[in-house]
């Protein structure tokens, strides 16, 4: 068993391996230096809606319209502004870099694994939506498991349902700015309009 883990193919994986890890951080700095003010800006403007849309709800933004049983806890604000944050950036990597390419969709966009990012981002927001908001005022959790199940069963898990609402749109995030990197393809050239005969 121990001759396994020194073969010349179990080298070869772990030499791969230690070569993903150190080139990540490199693609990912390319990237983000690549980005144009307008991926940036959609990003700023993105976050922020983001942060809106789940901070009025779950009264992390103090409003008259929607109220909280159960106060804040401390950690709530981190994890709401890092998922704003990365949903931001996670949307900005789908805005064009310029307004000039407006013919036909991104060709990175038409991968068939594009829609995995997609979705990790999509149920991370829900998992945010579900850690940060009132145990008790959640009306999945308070029909599932009652008042004081909401309290002793749902209420302890949030913290795991943040983190791992955290780690799906940043997942997705990697891969979207690695695939920016990596594995560019090529732009589709534009098709001429049909001309018409009289």
């Amino acid at each position: 068993m121990s001759g396994v883990v020194g073969t010349p193919a179990s080298r070869g994986v772990v030499d791969r391996v230690r070569r993903e890890v150190v080139a990540t951080p490199r693609e990912l700095g390319i990237a983000l230096r690549a980005w144009t003010p307008r991926q940036v800006g959609a990003a700023v403007l993105l976050a922020g809606a983001f942060a809106l849309l789940l901070g009025i709800p779950t009264v992390l933004i103090p409003n008259p319209v929607f109220g909280r049983e159960i106060p804040v806890v401390a950690w709530n604000y981190p994890v709401w502004i890092a998922s704003a944050a990365l949903a931001g950036m996670l949307a900005a990597t789908y805005v064009r870099p310029s307004a000039s390419r407006v013919s036909g969709p991104d060709a990175a966009d038409d991968a068939p694994d594009a829609a995995a990012p997609s979705r990790a981002a999509l149920a991370g927001g829900i998992l945010t939506w579900f850690a940060v908001g009132c145990p008790v005022c959640n009306k999945i959790a308070l029909l599932a498991l009652g008042y004081s199940g909401a309290l002793t069963w749902f209420a302890p898990v949030q913290p795991y349902l943040a983190a791992a609402a955290l780690l799906l749109p940043a997942g997705a995030l990697v891969v979207r700015l690695r695939g920016q990197v990596s594995c560019p393809t090529p732009r589709r050239p534009r098709t001429p309009a049909p001309t018409t005969t009289a």
